[in-house]
């Protein structure tokens, strides 16, 4: 953190790796005893909406090909949808945030809302920006995700899942403390397979087969991207990727990009995937994402 960084939440210069993530408060000049635990969490691929969650406590949770929105007490989905489409999610409609909107006079810090581009789903906690393609919903936020494609899942039709789905968060985030973006993409590859089409859903994975392991550039560093296809007991097969690179806004954290894509004809095709890799950059008018200076 520099001197001239803005005041913010920032993930926590003295989290060890252990137990849940969390993110400290700095004033603009120094590191405060305020600590909370960020409003994002990682979960399946499957859609829902989560209750009982503490009151404006709200979740962008995302893994594989699916993303979980959690609602607060209220039953309000206060995520941000950064395309013009429709989300997918059964979640009611977004209501307007705080008077005042992002940065304005006399707002507490979980006020204030995320700022995406447009076209564009923000993460704010690794600093970056997923391009959302046309007919795909996006959802920023601390972490960020697009998807595309709603379905009954095959294991439990009362569940969602998507054809397709992209999304970021900071390593720390996942417990992964391998220091290379190497190192990152290949422990991730299987947790990420498991929870985009594991057991429950799909009956488990059977076999998988490695379709890529190489060096990538994203948003103008160096990162490493794994790829598998697995196959699945019951439901489609699907791809799965695990792309990892240090985040452009703070060299020192690892990013990690998981995406699920089914085999089916609905589905998007890998090429999608490629195009979303190649449009990753860094997020602008954060204001306070880690490492962004004045």
């Amino acid at each position: 953190m520099t001197q001239t960084s803005p005041p913010g939440w920032h993930p926590d210069p003295g989290y060890t790796g252990f137990g849940p993530i969390q993110e400290r408060w700095w004033d603009g000049t120094q590191w405060t005893d305020q600590l909370r635990v960020p409003p994002a969490a990682l979960r399946s691929r499957r859609i829902r909406i989560g209750a009982g969650i503490t009151a404006a406590v709200v979740v962008l949770a995302a893994i594989g090909g699916g993303v979980y929105l959690l609602t607060d007490d209220s039953g309000t989905d206060r995520s941000t949808a950064t395309a013009p489409s429709t989300s997918p999610s059964p979640a009611p409609s977004r209501q307007p945030g705080a008077p005042g909107g992002s940065g304005g006079g006399g707002e507490s810090p979980e006020q204030r809302q995320p700022q995406g581009e447009d076209g564009y789903a923000t993460d704010m906690a690794s600093g970056i920006s997923i391009p959302v393609p046309d007919g795909w919903t996006g959802e920023s936020g601390m972490g960020a995700g697009v998807t595309t494609g709603t379905y009954a899942c095959p294991g439990d039709s009362g569940e969602k899942c998507v054809r397709g789905g992209v999304f970021s968060a900071p390593a720390a985030a996942l417990k992964l403390t391998t220091k290379t973006a190497k190192a990152t993409a290949e422990k991730d590859i299987a947790a990420n397979a498991e929870e985009s089409y594991g057991e429950k859903i799909y009956g488990g994975i059977t076999s998988h087969e490695q379709l890529k392991s190489e060096a990538v550039t994203v948003a103008g560093r160096q990162g490493y991207r794994v790829r598998w296809k697995v196959v699945t007991k019951n439901g489609d097969d699907g791809y799965v990727e695990s792309l990892a690179f240090p985040s452009p806004q703070a060299e020192d954290m690892l990013i990690v990009v998981r995406s699920g894509f089914d085999i089916n004809s609905k589905a998007p095709a890998l090429s999608v995937l490629d195009d979303i890799t190649k449009g990753i950059k860094a997020a602008t008018g954060l204001g306070t994402g880690p490492g962004t200076n004045a």
